[in-house]
Formats: structure tokens, C-alpha cells, sequence
């Protein structure tokens, strides 16, 4: 909560989740978005997935935020959610959207290699 602020952006995530950000990380996330080519369809639609749900949310003095309903309805935020961090940004699932994420079969051992042509 603390890395969040009192005032933060959120957003329409990848894999069904809702994606929070401090406002500094937003402000990259925007700058990485801008630089972009408008020319280019699938970085138009990119742009559009973010921006077009993204909001601004406070948080209450008991650290409570009201999620816009297009948000709620996008995540399936029905009953209990789960918060994961994610380095410069949190994400907000679903408990049973989580639950069915972490039940998938994922080939690490591929991904790692994966990761490896990236880097890492």
C-alpha cells in the first residue's frame, strides 16, 4: 500500500487481472505507450487495451478503493480477490480467475529458456 500512494492508475491487465500502478510508474507506463507508432495496428489496439479502461483510484483512510464496475466486470471481481506484486506494478485477480491460473499446466523449463533469448 505503501508503494501505491493514497492516488494510483489502474487498468485493464493481461491474463484477466487488474493491473494497479503508482502514479511515477504509470508516468513510464504512459511514456513506453506514447513512443508507440500510431501507424502500426497492433500497437494502436496495445495502446487502446491500456488506456481506454485505464483510471485514477484513491484510497480511503481504512485502505479501501472502489473499482470501476467496467474494471470489476473485466477481472470478475465478484467475492475475495488476490493482489500480487509485480515489481513496478500490482495485480488484482480474482481469487477463482488465480486459483484456475495457478492450476494450468506451465512448462517452466520452457519459459525459462524463453526467458533466456530475452536476457534473462
Amino acid at each position: 500500500r505503501n508503494e501505491l500512494g493514497t492516488s494510483f492508475m489502474i487498468t485493464r491487465g493481461l491474463d484477466n487481472c487488474i493491473y494497479a500502478y503508482p502514479m511515477h510508474e504509470w508516468a513510464k507506463f504512459e511514456e513506453k505507450l506514447a513512443s508507440l507508432p500510431d501507424t502500426r495496428s497492433d500497437a494502436r489496439k496495445f495502446k487502446r487495451f491500456f488506456l481506454s479502461g485505464a483510471a485514477q483510484v484513491d484510497m480511503d483512510k481504512q485502505g479501501r478503493v472502489l473499482i470501476p464496475a467496467n474494471l470489476v466486470d473485466y477481472g470478475k471481481l465478484v467475492n475475495e480477490v488476490v493482489t500480487i506484486g509485480m515489481q513496478d506494478k500490482l495485480e488484482i485477480w480474482s481469487k477463482e480467475t488465480w486459483s484456475q491460473y495457478q492450476d494450468m499446466e506451465i512448462d517452466m523449463d520452457e519459459v525459462a529458456e524463453r526467458m533466456a533469448d530475452l536476457g534473462i
